[in-house]
């Protein structure tokens, strides 16, 4: 059996903090954001952004970016609402979600963009 690696996050240090599905391989590309969200629309979830405050991503609700896009299945529509998300809080953590809504779940969870991490 291999070694388990032990993956160091602490919250007193917020650059070892880790969000959502993706954060523990490296940052992607706007590409692999689109193939994503393409995805998302291919399971027939539907979409959605919330954001939040980086020192509120943990213990607090991420707040929702307009309604989930029920339907959507513009993947530029969707990258469009996270990106005016971003531009409106450019502080802010920003996620996109897939709901599944036959599971009445989250089928995925990311963050697409990342706000100042303050030590």
């Amino acid at each position: 059996m291999s070694e388990i690696q032990d993956y160091k996050s602490k919250l007193s240090d917020p650059n070892s903090r880790r969000f959502e599905t993706f954060s523990y391989l490296p940052e992607m590309s706007q590409d692999e954001i689109r193939r994503q969200v393409q995805y998302i629309v291919d399971q027939g979830w539907n979409a959605a952004v919330e954001h939040t405050e980086p020192e509120n991503a943990f213990d607090h609700y991420w707040y929702m970016w307009k309604l989930p896009m029920f339907g959507e299945t513009d993947v530029d529509a969707i990258l469009k609402e996270a990106e005016a998300c971003h531009k409106e809080h450019p502080e802010h953590h920003v996620r996109l979600i897939g709901y599944d809504n036959y599971r009445q779940t989250q089928g995925t969870a990311m963050v697409i963009y990342r706000g100042p991490i303050e030590a």
